[in-house]
This record gives C-alpha cells, sequence and structure tokens, in this order.
C-alpha cells in the first residue's frame, strides 16, 4: 500500500513539473493577466501538499493497523488436554509442550533410573531362575553325582568349591529358588513404579496447563513472634508463640 502511493506522488509531482515547464508558460502569455503567474504557482504547491499530507495520514493509518495487530496477539496458553495426551506418548513432552523445561532432566533422570532398575532386576533374576532350574534337572537326572560333565554351568557360577558338594544340597536349592523370587519382586515392583512415574508425569502436565496462567501474590511470608498473655480473671499469665502466615 505505502509503495502504491509513494508512485502516485512521484507520477503526480512529474505531471505538475512538466505541465510548469510546458503549458502554462504558453497560456500566461497570450490569456492570462500579470497575477496569474503566482496564482498557478500557488495552485501547484496546495497540490503537492495535499498529496504529501494524504500519504502522511495513509501511513498513519496502516501503522496504527499493525499496532492493533500486534496488541490483540493473545499470549500462550497451554491446552490442557494437548499436554496430558502428548506426556502420556510420550514422558517429558506434555512438559516440554508446556514451556517447563527445567523438569525435562528430572523427568529422563527418573526415567533412565527405572528402566536400570527394571533391566538389573530382571538379569538377576534370570541368572538365578536358570540356575535353579538347571541345578533341579541335574539332580533328577544324575541321583549319584556319577557324571559331572554333565551338569550345567549355570548353577556353578555360584559356588566357589566342588560342585558334587553342593547338587543334592538342599539349603543350595533353597537359597536359588529365594534368590530367584527375590528379584523377580524387585523387577516387577520396579515396572509398577514406572508405571506410577509415568502417570505422575502425565498428571503434571496436564496441571501446569491448567494453572498455567494462575496469578500467586507475591506477599508469601511466615512469621514468629513471641506472646505474652497477662493474667486476668478468668486465666493466669502465660507466655507462647505466635505464628503468622500470609498467602
Amino acid at each position: 500500500m505505502n509503495e502504491g502511493l509513494h508512485n502516485r506522488r512521484i507520477r503526480m509531482i512529474c505531471w505538475v513539473v512538466g505541465l510548469l515547464l510546458t503549458g502554462i508558460p504558453r497560456m500566461i502569455s497570450a490569456q492570462v493577466p500579470a497575477t496569474a503567474p503566482d496564482d498557478t504557482l500557488t495552485l501547484a504547491v496546495d497540490s503537492i501538499i495535499a498529496i504529501a499530507l494524504e500519504e502522511t495520514v495513509t501511513n498513519k493509518q496502516a501503522a496504527n493497523e499493525d499496532r492493533d495487530v500486534i496488541v490483540q496477539q493473545s499470549p500462550f496458553k497451554p491446552n490442557p488436554r494437548t499436554a496430558t495426551i502428548a506426556s502420556a506418548i510420550f514422558p517429558g513432552v506434555g512438559q516440554y509442550y508446556n514451556r517447563q523445561y527445567w523438569k525435562l532432566p528430572l523427568v529422563y533422570g527418573g526415567l533412565m533410573g527405572c528402566a536400570y532398575a527394571i533391566t538389573w532386576n530382571n538379569r538377576t533374576y534370570q541368572d538365578y531362575k536358570r540356575a535353579y532350574y538347571s541345578i533341579m534337572i541335574d539332580a533328577k537326572a544324575d541321583p549319584q553325582g556319577e557324571h559331572p560333565e554333565n551338569w550345567s554351568d549355570d548353577w556353578k557360577v555360584f559356588i566357589t568349591s566342588d560342585p558334587a558338594n553342593y547338587l543334592h544340597n538342599t539349603t543350595f536349592h533353597n537359597n536359588l529358588k529365594r534368590g530367584k523370587d527375590y528379584y523377580r519382586r524387585y523387577r516387577d515392583m520396579s515396572i509398577i513404579f514406572t508405571i506410577a512415574f509415568w502417570g505422575i508425569c502425565v498428571a503434571d502436565a496436564y496441571v501446569d496447563a491448567q494453572m498455567f496462567d494462575f496469578d500467586v501474590s507475591p506477599d508469601l511470608s511466615f512469621h514468629i513472634t513471641p506472646q505474652f498473655l497477662p493474667e486476668t480473671f478468668y486465666h493466669s499469665r502465660c507466655y507462647g508463640i505466635n505464628i503468622c502466615m500470609n498467602f
């Protein structure tokens, strides 16, 4: 819009100047009295001033319209539904959408810890499980312990002496079974804790989005002052503490 007005102004100025240089002198010399040149020049100057004023007004109107568009842009307000779905699909995305970037290390640090707990407990559980089932199979297949070459190595990694002393050792069998049950329980608890942590991340994303523009008063104070009550007809003299909280 501004470029069109500028071109229009240039064309008008060129037209006025050309008119002054060509047609007006001859018209003045033939028909117009001596005072006409001054009137013609005044008219040309007034036309140029009117064009300039019109362009200035148009530019101001355009600037006001642009300013109104900028003012009307609303501030960022996250959608709670979008934040919840994003966090449910992948942890941390809801926090990123809410622009709570400082929470991302907490989210991914917690998930990495949960993943490590699941992996370690499951690996140890599998070791005890293979050892327990292998020694039970070997003890049943070789009741007299006469063929050590056929025994599995899965349970031998848990002993430091002669395997023949452990093949039919009930205490050793029970220890392997308890280890298997112990690490299976903690693996399952790690999985449950991971799911719960994921749910907390989803809830946190929803609450952050819901209360994104919640106005918290800056007057948050906690005061503790001594208190003295003089003796009266209803109670004796006493001392205490007065606690005052502003929120």
